[in-house]
C-alpha cells in the first residue's frame, strides 16, 4: 500500500512539474514554412521574418534595434472602456532599421502584435505578424522600410483591437497620426460613462448655390485658344521628353524594388522640397531688390 502512495506522490510530483513548466512558453525551435514563416505546434507563430534583405531604397542597415512587447489584459487597466492593450502605444525608429521584437504574451489566451503596410514585394500581405498563444514569448526580425511614415501594429484577434490592443510605430520623422491609439489620440467614437441618454449628433445639409450658365464662346475665340493650348502643350512635352530621357537613368537606380506607393510619396516629397527652395531663392531676391531701391541716393 505504501509503495502504491509513493508512486502515486511520484507520478502527482512530475505532472505538476511538467504543467507548471508549460506556464511559459518560449518559443524558439520553430518550424520554417518558407518566406519569413515560423511556426510550432505549440501557439507560436511568425510571419514575414527578413533578417537580410533590404528594401528598395536602402543603401544599407542604419541601425539594429530591439524592443520587447508585453501584451496583456493588465495593460488595459490604465486605459478606461477598453480591455486588452501592450505595454506601449507608440514607437520610433530610423528609415532602414534593422528591429528584432520579442514579444510576451503575458494573457492565458491567443494574442498578436501585427505591423501593416509594408512592401508587398519582400513582406507577404504586406505585414508583419508574432502570435503566442497563451503565456509565452516569441521572437521576429524585420527591415524597415525608407521614408517617413506611421504604421499600424495591433492584435488582429476578434475585437482585441477594438477593444484597446493597438499602437502605432512611426518610421523617420512618421506620417499622420492614427486616430484612436490608447493614450496617443483622440477616439473617434469616445466611450460616455455619464449616464446620460445618447443623442446622436446631426450634420447641417448645406445646398449648394445655383450655378450661373457659361458665358458664349465665339468660334473665332475658340479656335485661337485651341492653337494657343496645342503649342503650349508640345512645347511642353517636348521638355518634358527631354527632362525623361536625361533623369530616367538615375530613377532607375534609386527606384529599383520600391513599390508604386514609396515612389509616389518619395516624388511628392522631392516635388515639395524644390519647390520650398525656388520660393526661398525668390523671397531671397524680392528682399535684395527691395533693399537696393530703400539706399538713399548721395546729394550731387
Amino acid at each position: 500500500m505504501d509503495k502504491i502512495v509513493a508512486i502515486a506522490v511520484l507520478i502527482s510530483t512530475l505532472s505538476v512539474t511538467q504543467v507548471s513548466a508549460k506556464e511559459f512558453q518560449d518559443h524558439t525551435q520553430m518550424m520554417s514554412h518558407g518566406e519569413g514563416h515560423l511556426m510550432d505546434m505549440d501557439g507560436g507563430m511568425v510571419m514575414g521574418q527578413n533578417t537580410d534583405t533590404l528594401p528598395g531604397g536602402c543603401d544599407s542597415i542604419t541601425a539594429t534595434k530591439e524592443i520587447t512587447v508585453h501584451a496583456g489584459h493588465k495593460y488595459a487597466e490604465k486605459f478606461p472602456g477598453t480591455m486588452f492593450a501592450f505595454d506601449q502605444q507608440e514607437y520610433q525608429f530610423e528609415p532602414c532599421t534593422k528591429l528584432t521584437v520579442h514579444f510576451i504574451n503575458d494573457d492565458e489566451i491567443r494574442h498578436q502584435w501585427m505591423m501593416h503596410g509594408l512592401p508587398k514585394y519582400l513582406y507577404p500581405k504586406g505585414m508583419f505578424h508574432l502570435e503566442v498563444s497563451g503565456p509565452g514569448q516569441v521572437s521576429g526580425t524585420l527591415i524597415l522600410p525608407p521614408g517617413d511614415k506611421t504604421y499600424l501594429v495591433h492584435c488582429d484577434i476578434a475585437q482585441h483591437m477594438e477593444k484597446g490592443m493597438k499602437g502605432q510605430l512611426k518610421v523617420g520623422k512618421g506620417g499622420e497620426d492614427l486616430p484612436s491609439i490608447p493614450g496617443v489620440t483622440a477616439s473617434v467614437f469616445p466611450d460616455d460613462y455619464s449616464g446620460k441618454p445618447y443623442k446622436p449628433e446631426i450634420f447641417p445639409v448645406s445646398t449648394p448655390a445655383p450655378v450661373a450658365p457659361a458665358p458664349a464662346v465665339t468660334p473665332a475665340a475658340n479656335t485661337a485658344a485651341a492653337n494657343a493650348d496645342e503649342s503650349f502643350l508640345s512645347g511642353t512635352l517636348v521638355i518634358g521628353l527631354a527632362l525623361g530621357l536625361i533623369v530616367a537613368p538615375f530613377l532607375v537606380k534609386k527606384y529599383q524594388g520600391m513599390a508604386a506607393g514609396e515612389i509616389i510619396a518619395d516624388i511628392v516629397e522631392t516635388v515639395t522640397h524644390v519647390i520650398g527652395v525656388v520660393i526661398g531663392a525668390i523671397t531671397k531676391l524680392v528682399k535684395q531688390l527691395t533693399a537696393k531701391k530703400s539706399i538713399p541716393l548721395p546729394d550731387k
